[in-house]
């Protein structure tokens, strides 16, 4: 079994979020830090990567002020706690081939220092130089400690309520080690 390891290009990688809420959807990006994607016999068998949550910005809010206000609330205790965790971590525990480059995901996804398991299809195209994967990760923000206006925890939230999931669509390129 031959094994090669491949370094997430941080420049070449991100993640788009999405979050819902009664009244719409906010979205926006998140940057890599790095991580190592790993391939037996040509196929994708583990890896990690490193989300630096002190990035998040927000792509829909055009006013600066509105803008800064809704991503120091996204940065504190109520969502993603940047000061105490400015990273995020995915490790892969399973890859499942499917066909044509479509992968069974699964893995440890950590936030806020909490760890749950998530699964999710990937697609993944490997050179002899370059992996490059996406796919889109469904997140209940409740498992890690992010209750802020959900359902499941406060009442009479009417219009206000937020979705207790998000989407990470994260897209990886990886660069064989010289």
């Amino acid at each position: 079994m031959e094994t090669k390891k491949f370094a997430v290009a941080s420049a070449q990688s991100d993640i788009d979020w999405t979050g819902r809420k009664v009244t719409g959807a906010h979205n926006g990006t998140i940057s890599i830090k790095g991580g190592t994607l790993t391939l037996d016999d040509n196929r994708l068998s583990g890896g990690n990567f490193i989300i630096d949550t002190t990035s998040i910005k927000i792509l829909d809010v055009t006013d600066p002020a509105t803008n800064a206000q809704f991503a120091g609330h996204l940065f504190s205790e109520d969502f993603f706690a940047t000061e105490s965790f400015p990273e995020a971590t995915f490790n892969i525990t399973s890859t499942d081939y499917i066909s044509d480059g479509k992968y069974q995901i699964g893995g440890d996804l950590t936030i806020k220092g909490i760890t749950h398991p998530v699964s999710f299809t990937a697609d993944v195209l490997i050179t002899d130089k370059t992996i490059t994967s996406s796919g889109k990760i469904v997140v209940d923000r409740t498992k890690y400690n992010m209750k802020f206006r959900s359902g499941n925890f406060f009442t009479n939230l009417g219009d206000t309520l937020i979705y207790n999931e998000f989407e990470l669509d994260v897209k990886l390129t990886a660069l064989a080690a010289l």
